[in-house]
């Protein structure tokens, strides 16, 4: 019997799992490594965090997944792939073998170029930002009702950090909360910058643009500028990072750490291993680290580890060029853009709501989903 390792949880890994209920592969057994549960679907958060879902909404938990695709689930994370065993060593001192490794664990936090980062909230791993989010919410709340002000400063300002600083603006409106982005370029997506800046001035944020964080100690973020910004909270929102653990297995990677892959999501260095999602780089195709590109990645990526334990011709996979982009703004309110197109209104919010839901409810059993 030939092995599938799937290791990570990520967007693409769901609908591999996906893929396999009712059309398993016969005398092939399918196992899922993930270091958690279950995914936190990364674009319902915000919402959750202002107030919109439950976190049951948010989420699908992997071990009924695996049971509908006859896979198997070990929590636990990779640590290192010794490819002449063809075992993945993983964190709980197991040693998982393969025959075909797929790879979909997204990114890491990419906090290494500011020193002192471990005294600020990462939102990766989004579990960790979930529990750390919870005691900031009770510290907002326990100041606010001494009469106290609280500082949250965002270090990072692309799309996914400012989409967390309006949500919690939304939550926090009425606590006494100052926010405060900082960020060295611009970096959101699309053609939605101008109105987020917008929304953003009318909701008295202090944006810091041009310059970067240059430290961060308990309480405060030093800049390159050598302004000192205090904080009672810090949010870490750097882009996306590459784990270290490809790499040093041996797998070919590009210049930031990212599994290369070809046209077949396949590695470029070892025929058994693909890998999809914000872990890996196309290399005839990049394309930015975002979960609109992971979620398109799933379904071919499906379809040639299918074919490649088959025996069969791989079939080729071209990103799309752009994507559409959906980011609320705390209320329900949100913005769209598709290229240098963007609308804005509750519409939009109604739509995202829409996508969002359905999206978490296709890998969920029948009737499992949490209601407002």
């Amino acid at each position: 019997m030939k092995r599938l390792l799937l290791l990570g949880g990520g967007h693409a890994h769901l609908q591999v799992l996906k893929s396999l209920v009712g059309a398993t592969l016969g005398d092939v057994e399918v196992i899922l490594v993930s270091p958690f549960a279950r995914q936190v679907y990364s674009g319902m958060l915000p919402g959750w965090v202002a107030g919109h879902y439950v976190i049951d909404q948010c989420v699908v938990p992997f071990a009924p997944l695996c049971l509908a695709a006859k896979a198997t689930f070990i929590e636990t994370s990779a640590e290192h792939i010794d490819f002449s065993r063809r075992i993945v060593r993983c964190a709980n001192g197991t040693d998982v073998p393969f025959d075909v490794l797929s790879v979909d664990t997204g990114p890491i936090a990419n906090t290494s170029v500011i020193p002192g980062a471990e005294h600020a909230t990462s939102v990766r791993p989004i579990e960790t930002f979930i529990d750390a989010y919870t005691q900031m919410a009770i510290d907002v709340a326990a100041r606010a009702a001494a009469g106290k002000q609280t500082d949250i400063v965002f270090v990072g300002a692309g799309a996914a950090g400012v989409e967390l600083a309006l949500s919690m603006q939304h939550v926090f409106r009425d606590q006494r909360v100052e926010f405060t982005l900082i960020s060295a370029a611009n970096t959101l997506p699309g053609s939605v910058g101008p109105r987020l800046l917008r929304i953003m001035g009318e909701r008295g944020f202090r944006l810091v643009t041009g310059t970067a964080a240059e430290a961060i100690e308990a309480g405060q973020v030093t800049l390159q500028s050598g302004e000192v910004i205090r904080a009672n909270h810090i949010v870490v929102s750097t882009g996306a990072g590459a784990a270290l653990w490809p790499q040093a297995s041996g797998l070919e990677t590009d210049d930031q750490g990212f599994i290369l892959v070809n046209d077949h999501l396949q590695s470029i260095s070892h025929p058994e291993v693909f890998a999809a999602g914000d872990c890996a780089t196309m290399v005839n195709h990049p394309r930015p680290k975002s979960g609109v590109y992971a979620v398109r990645a799933g379904p071919p990526l499906a379809e040639n580890l299918r074919r490649y334990l088959q025996g069969a011709q791989l079939l080729p996979y071209v990103p799309q060029e752009r994507s559409l982009y959906l980011i609320s703004t705390g209320d329900r309110y949100a913005i769209g853009s598709w290229g240098r197109f963007a609308w804005e209104g509750k519409w939009v919010w109604t739509w995202k709501d829409w996508i969002d839901r359905r999206f978490v409810g296709k890998y969920l059993p029948p009737g499992s989903q949490a209601k407002n």
